[in-house]
């Protein structure tokens, strides 16, 4: 039998004032943008399209910072920063809010744990690139 995994991309997306892009989930509340890459699309693909499905930006990709791999659930977690060129914040059936603060407020909004760790380290270019397995 051939393994199956889950593949994600996720940004975390600055503007031009070195402001986050966050998102407002229903159930996580506020996290940055990502999910799952569709069959037949490059992980960098994927990233690009789920910030624009999320949050309305269009954005550019700028640098791989790392991965997270989550063992008992076969996934890969890929990690990107980018920042933004164009489009206009909306939100989705994915998102109820979008909008850019500054890393201080979005590390006090993301109330998950790993998800305000994953910000540090993207933020952080002497750990580039990193694979944590958790």
């Amino acid at each position: 039998m051939f393994p199956k995994h889950k593949v994600a991309a996720t940004v975390v997306v600055l503007n031009e004032n070195n402001k986050i892009l966050l998102i407002k989930q229903r159930n996580r509340g506020w996290v940055y943008p990502g999910g799952y890459v569709e069959n037949g699309e490059s992980i960098k693909a994927g990233a690009i399209r789920e910030v624009k499905e999320e949050s309305g930006i269009d954005i550019e990709v700028t640098k791989f910072c790392g991965v997270y791999q989550e063992v008992k659930n076969s996934k890969f977690i890929f990690l990107f920063l980018g920042k933004s060129i164009g489009g206009a914040l909306s939100s989705s059936f994915e998102s109820l809010e979008a909008g850019y603060f500054t890393i201080d407020e979005a590390l006090s909004m993301v109330t998950w744990k790993n998800l305000r760790e994953r910000i540090i380290e993207c933020l952080n270019e002497e750990v580039y690139p990193f694979i944590t397995e958790v």
